[in-house]
């Protein structure tokens, strides 16, 4: 069983830490919100990937789609999806920052950072290991990404948010993803129901907008 090891830190997602891992999203005014984009669920590897390959057995490009991965606090490694170690697994893979690039899947736990670096060889001989972002799924439950779940890189149709105003956390005006069924460190107050092209194709019983990006960028929210 072959592995490849990639020194970074991936900040890891649980019940405690959700709330402060998720997306937040700017309070415009009263009744609108917007997103901050993939903000949750966010870690760091220094790893060999090729400009123009996005999908592999294992081994040929470091995390490719379908790909596994450890967990660790300190380090990050390539697994055999096949070993007992492999904990998450690759379900999109792009080159650049993940702040221009294609949003990650609605339902990724969690977002790995992939360093750029020059080494004396790399896959496909040019010398170069380009910089990117993996999106990936836990192989196991809970899956924070999942609706209402309350973490994520992204926030989805069936998250909850709750209005950070006046509650005396960092970041004041915002509004801040947290888990459906109240098991997070803050009560939900809103939840987004529905996503859709323009403010006005929202139901009757919004209350709040959020910007989540994608095709359909409004979030409608209803209070809880």
């Amino acid at each position: 069983m072959r592995e490849r090891g990639a020194a970074g830190v991936w900040c890891a997602l649980s019940a405690l830490a959700a709330v402060l891992l998720t997306s937040c999203q700017g309070l415009s005014g009263p009744g609108d919100g917007d997103s901050g984009g993939d903000s949750g669920g966010e870690g760091t590897v220094s790893a060999g990937a090729s400009a123009d390959a996005r999908r592999s057995g294992y081994g040929a490009v470091f995390l490719a789609i379908d790909e596994c991965s450890s967990f660790g606090t300190v380090s990050t490694t390539e697994v055999s999806c096949d070993s007992e170690r492999a904990a998450a697994r690759v379900v999109a893979r792009e080159d650049g920052r993940a702040s221009a690039g294609p949003p990650c899947p609605a339902t990724t736990d969690f977002v790995l950072h992939i360093s750029e670096q020059r080494p004396s060889a790399d896959e496909d001989g040019d010398g170069t290991v380009p910089r990117g972002y993996a999106c990936m799924r836990k192989l196991l439950p809970p899956h924070p990404g999942d609706p209402g779940a309350g973490g994520g890189p992204r926030t989805i149709v069936g998250d909850c948010v709750r209005d950070t105003v006046g509650t005396g956390d960092t970041g004041g005006g915002k509004v801040r993803e947290t888990s459906c069924d109240g098991t997070g460190e803050k009560k939900p107050q809103y939840q987004v129901v529905r996503a859709v092209v323009e403010r006005a194709d929202c139901p009757a019983s919004t209350t709040l907008y959020v910007r989540i990006g994608g095709d359909r960028p409004v979030g409608c929210a209803r209070p809880l």
